[in-house]
């Protein structure tokens, strides 16, 4: 039901998890821990989806909370609990509140967890390709050190998404990264189809991390795409023409 990632587990103050799609009360395309109300499922397995992943944080539930995702490089600045009906519009949150759940919701796309435990101050940021060329792993940092965290003393874990071997984009799409930096071409190959690539979205968010400064960056491993008992795939759904997918969850909180 849940990963975590080995420089976060030995952050006594933090607890977080990368969950999987096991493990929760959803049927069909949604089986069966989909915690994503933007989705189709059923309101109520939904709810109950998300209040297991709380009581495995051991948060409370209302005190697990996500962001209305955009694929932007905006931050959310969390220091109380909203409703879903009330959630801005981010693709980040940064808290040095105790017992709030940061939560990122994905199905391809890197759930990317952040803490400074000394600084008592932590983060949670979504990036897809949208929100990692534009800058949304840096403007998460950027949060975190305006809350008092310090550069060195912030780990990084990027948790399971699409891996390299399974995202074939098109020339556009390569034309936009080699526009940002020339040097963005290593996060390419050619793929079987000519004019077309495949792109390593774990690799360039570690390489986005890391560049940043930062004292720990790693990365779970896991493809969203590949492993379909574990994960939801927007991509995997998106070949089988499928009408809608579940998404799943990864979150992190201080101790209260």
């Amino acid at each position: 039901m849940m990963l975590t990632a080995k420089p976060l587990d030995v952050l006594t103050h933090i607890r977080h998890g990368f969950f999987t799609r096991e493990g929760g009360v959803s049927k069909g395309i949604y089986a069966s821990l989909n915690c994503g109300y933007g989705s189709d499922d059923d309101t109520e397995n939904v709810r109950e989806n998300r209040a297991r992943v709380a009581d495995k944080l051991s948060v409370e539930r209302e005190k697990l909370l996500t962001v209305y995702q955009i694929h932007s490089p905006a931050v959310a600045l969390v220091r109380e609990a909203w409703t879903p009906d009330t959630a801005p519009q981010a693709d980040a949150m940064v808290t040095a509140t105790p017992g709030i759940a940061l939560g990122i919701l994905t199905a391809d796309c890197a759930p990317v967890l952040l803490a400074d435990q000394k600084a008592q101050v932590i983060g949670a940021a979504h990036a897809g390709w949208k929100g990692a060329v534009t800058g949304v792993l840096e403007a998460t940092i950027e949060a975190m050190l305006g809350l008092g965290a310090e550069r060195r003393n912030i780990v990084a874990a990027i948790g399971p998404c699409i891996s390299q071997e399974a995202y074939e984009v098109g020339p556009e799409f390569h034309e936009r990264f080699l526009s940002e930096d020339a040097a963005n071409t290593r996060w390419f190959k050619p793929s079987e189809n000519p004019g077309h690539f495949m792109f390593d979205l774990p690799g360039y968010a570690v390489a986005r991390l890391e560049s940043s400064g930062i004292g720990t960056v790693a990365a779970l491993g896991h493809c969203t795409y590949q492993d379909e008992k574990r994960f939801f795939s927007f991509r995997r759904t998106t070949h089988r023409k499928e009408k809608d997918y579940g998404r799943q969850i990864s979150a992190l909180m201080l101790r209260p």
